[in-house]
């Protein structure tokens, strides 16, 4: 996204096969990111666990439940953007 896009330079998106393995992505991505300095600004839907966006500024990371990320399929909405593949 870094050049495309004034919102983040990275957007991740990630899914798990049920709800508790939704919020776990999450709270790794958190606990990752927080030891090399980079906190949330926000988190939406970690209650539900069906959807969760972490906003680390630069980077957004979208969690899905398998069966909502095929459905909203948002990585089209960056298809534009270079992907990385191996992080």
């Amino acid at each position: 996204m870094k050049g495309h896009s004034p919102v983040a330079d990275y957007v991740l998106v990630c899914s798990g096969s049920s709800d508790r393995q939704v919020k776990a992505l999450a709270d790794s991505v958190e606990k990752t990111l927080k030891d090399h300095g980079m906190y949330a600004l926000g988190i939406e839907g970690y209650g539900e666990g069906k959807w969760i966006l972490e906003d680390f500024g630069d980077v957004i990371v979208h969690i899905f439940h398998e069966g909502m990320r095929e459905f909203y399929e948002i990585e089209k909405l960056w298809a534009f953007a270079d992907e990385i593949e191996d992080i």
